[in-house]
């Protein structure tokens, strides 16, 4: 039943936090709070169970029929890489929270609202085993993201979500319709009609058929990585949404594309992804330094940080398609990292634009001798980024590099420049805005007592990534043993033994 909570908990107290808007605007944020506490006591109180028995690495499960006579179930079940995603989305989920109290301050109990079930949905699709309930909860995060964007945004949010809902809502159609192919031609192969993911995989077809349908998922979680040329919706996204919808978007929600990768692409078409692993690569290399380069190029430091989203979830996209065990395990890290860094940079930027109305970097300088708590946490996240040695980031896309080095020299020598390009961007920015001359005479006010205690938490958390990341291999490594063997190709299989 603890999985079955982590989602009603904070679904019941979107409700509760939208009803109480209409009586204090500060009871929301006390209700969005309580919510991801209990939510995040339930998911820590699951993190470190011995796996069941039976060479399964699932640590918990909730399995009940839907709609049995389509072969629909409410099968939910956790292992450590979903754990981990899980533990991440809550506490961003509560940083987001914290660091909106002053950026939000219209209509309080409906943004809540829309947070709680944007996290909801988030949790569902890394629990969610039935790939129809899988669907249900991948359409669900997008609705109140879409609000989040629209209604509490900036100049062109209109224009933003609805490219952002365009994009991922028509990727989505086409996962839909791979979906329901795969079901019909298990159901013709065994006769069993079924959305079952532990039933789909192996499922005999043609490598032709194999190959369109591994395409159609691909094409979903690919949009939502984002991979390079699917990309453009983000740093529209990104500079347009307020800041604690960047810091979900970037935290979270892009998380979800990778584990699409990671837990259904390659394990339920291994072949085809193996045939595929040139060209995905390939993307990955291509976004890792076109992005690089364009984020070279801002002067706008939000959209200077959503680009350097891309070029980082190049490297896990890198990883994946490598397909070995020190690769999966950078990409991991790397998803946790990023998501820790670059929300933490969003942070910063939405600090920034509330005092000094601008994000515009040629606007800005000197900010250290003016603010100097704000510039110094932006100094190490921008270090972090670019993969310092001793932080999270550093420790993901070193394994990523490691790993792929094993299938390609080429691949893995082109995506180590982008690390030159990712340090050329992240002190531009930390020398274009806390360093040189101060561009103006107003003194603004340096980071409160509410947004220090968040960005010193999350320094902790990027710091204990970087020098002891062995807890985090040793959460997810059952989940990774087990997909490493259902995404290797049979052939390959019976090669290695």
């Amino acid at each position: 039943m603890s999985l079955l909570w982590l989602l009603l908990i904070p679904a019941m107290g979107g409700v509760l936090a939208w009803l109480a808007g209409a009586r204090h605007k500060d009871w929301p944020r006390w209700i969005a709070l309580a919510v991801l506490v209990i939510d995040l006591l339930i998911a820590l109180s699951l993190t470190g169970s011995a796996v069941s028995p039976g060479q399964t690495a699932w640590i918990a499960s909730f399995d009940r029929p839907w709609i049995p006579q389509l072969g629909i179930s409410f099968e939910l079940d956790l292992d450590g890489l979903s754990l981990a995603l899980i533990l991440l989305t809550i506490a961003l989920g509560l940083v987001s929270v914290v660091i909106s109290r002053t950026e939000i301050t219209d209509r309080v109990g409906l943004f809540h609202a829309n947070l709680l079930w944007s996290v909801t949905g988030v949790i569902g699709v890394f629990l969610a085993l039935d790939l129809f309930l899988f669907f249900f909860f991948w359409e669900l995060m997008l609705v109140p993201m879409y609000f989040i964007i629209a209604l509490w945004g900036h100049e062109h949010r209109f224009y933003a979500a609805i490219k952002f809902f365009i994009f991922t809502q028509g990727s989505g159609l086409v996962m839909l319709v791979a979906i329901l192919v795969l079901v019909f031609v298990h159901q013709h192969a065994t006769g069993q009609f079924t959305f079952d993911y532990l039933a789909l995989l192996g499922t005999k077809m043609s490598p032709a058929t194999g190959f369109w349908l591994m395409l159609g998922f691909f094409i979903a979680f690919a949009v939502k990585l984002p991979a390079v040329p699917l990309h453009s919706w983000l740093p529209d996204a990104h500079t347009e949404a307020p800041t604690a919808g960047s810091v979900l978007l970037a935290g979270i929600l892009l998380k979800t594309g990778a584990y699409g990768l990671l837990r259904f692409v390659v394990p339920l078409f291994p072949a085809a992804a193996h045939a595929f692993a040139p060209v995905a690569m390939a993307l990955g290399v291509i976004g890792i330094l076109y992005a690089a380069l364009l984020a070279f190029g801002q002067n706008d430091m939000k959209r200077l940080v959503a680009y350097s989203s891309v070029s980082h979830m190049g490297f896990v996209l890198l990883g994946v398609f490598a397909w070995n065990t020190l690769a999966l395990q950078g990409v991991v890290v790397q998803m946790l990292a990023h998501g820790i860094s670059t929300g933490a940079l969003f942070i910063l930027v939405g600090a920034l634009q509330e005092r000094l109305h601008t994000r515009d970097m040629r606007l800005m300088g000197g900010l250290w001798g003016t603010m100097p708590r704000l510039s110094a946490f932006g100094m190490v996240f921008a270090i972090a980024s670019l993969g310092l040695p001793g932080l999270g980031n550093f420790i993901g896309e070193f394994l990523i590099l490691l790993g792929s080095f094993r299938v390609s020299v080429v691949f893995t020598v082109l995506a180590a420049t982008g690390l030159v390009a990712g340090a050329a961007y992240a002190l531009l920015l930390v020398q274009r805005a806390f360093h040189g001359r101060a561009s103006g005479t107003a003194k603004p006010i340096d980071l409160a007592a509410p947004h220090l205690a968040v960005m010193g938490v999350l320094v902790l958390a990027i710091i204990g990534l970087g020098l002891y990341p062995q807890p985090v291999f040793d959460q997810v490594a059952p989940g990774l043993a087990v997909l490493l063997h259902d995404g290797t190709p049979a052939q390959l299989a019976e090669g290695t033994r």
